[in-house]
């Protein structure tokens, strides 16, 4: 049973509304129901978006919680005066008109993140990176390494992929990622191709139980997943990566944006993407 009704009410798409407001309800022992009312850009839309607000609150008995990042002043107000039924929480007027006085500029005022991403470097750069470290997934491809800002190493399963997209979606970054395999591990040595750009290379590594519970979701009952090879691969390079002076942390416990703040901290590439 949630415990609270949470809408994020905003005039673009909502990923910062819901961005924020997350990290906010992270802090508290909280089971909300979320509800997304994004594109609401127009005065008819905000009354409507009032009367759903409004109506949750008769419904439970109690206020909503209320995330906004409207920017456009008559829908904000149509929301300000009509929603009664839930606390308001007006993200973009608790920080803009401070900064505007502070600074003494006034902002754009631009309607979502994304209004103008045609013209946008920062976004085509994005699509480059994602497009590149989709090509450069799992050793797919050697072309090109010389352009990656970062080579993820590491046995199968280990979380090279998941953290080489978010780097890519994230922070505009061409992450190539490249598994370990067993001949690797008998030739004691880094693949030929990575050792040329071993300055960007960054190692993940994870416990052998937890490997094999992920690799059994996939091939269960097979050598691959058995713990004895699991723990066999994980201290194999793990010694490979010590002995080559590879830069590497586990990511059994870790989070994909804990392990890619890591990596940023480590290999400090010069191109980031905000």
């Amino acid at each position: 049973m949630h415990t609270r009704t949470v809408f994020f009410v905003s005039d673009g798409t909502g990923i910062t509304a819901e961005t924020f407001g997350n990290a906010i309800l992270a802090q508290f022992e909280l089971a909300p129901r979320r509800v997304r009312l994004p594109f609401i850009d127009t005065v008819d839309k905000a009354h409507q978006a009032v009367r759903q607000i409004n109506h949750t609150a008769e419904v439970e008995g109690r206020k909503s919680i209320v995330f906004t990042t409207l920017v456009n002043m008559e829908v904000l107000k149509v929301i300000q005066e009509g929603c009664k039924g839930g606390m308001l929480l007006d993200m973009f007027g608790t920080f803009v008109h401070p900064l505007e006085v502070e600074l003494g500029i006034k902002s754009h005022h631009r309607v979502g993140r994304f209004s103008d991403i045609s013209k946008s470097k920062e976004y085509h750069d994005r699509i480059e990176a994602i497009n590149f470290s989709l090509a450069h997934d799992d050793g797919q491809t050697n072309h090109d390494l010389a352009g990656a800002d970062v080579i993820l190493v590491g046995v199968s399963r280990s979380g090279k992929t998941p953290t080489s997209l978010y780097l890519a979606m994230q922070h505009g970054l061409k992450a190539a990622n490249y598994p370990l395999i067993p001949e690797d591990f008998d030739r004691r040595e880094l693949p030929p191709a990575l050792v040329p750009h071993r300055k960007k290379i960054f190692g993940l590594t994870i416990s052998p139980e937890r490997l094999s519970e992920i690799r059994s979701e996939r091939r269960p009952e097979s050598r691959y997943a058995s713990l004895q090879n699991c723990r066999h691969e994980v201290a194999e390079a793990e010694a490979m990566m010590r002995r080559s002076g590879i830069r590497w942390l586990s990511s059994t416990t870790k989070s994909i944006e804990e392990i890619a703040t890591t990596i940023l901290q480590e290999i400090r590439p010069e191109r980031l993407v905000y």
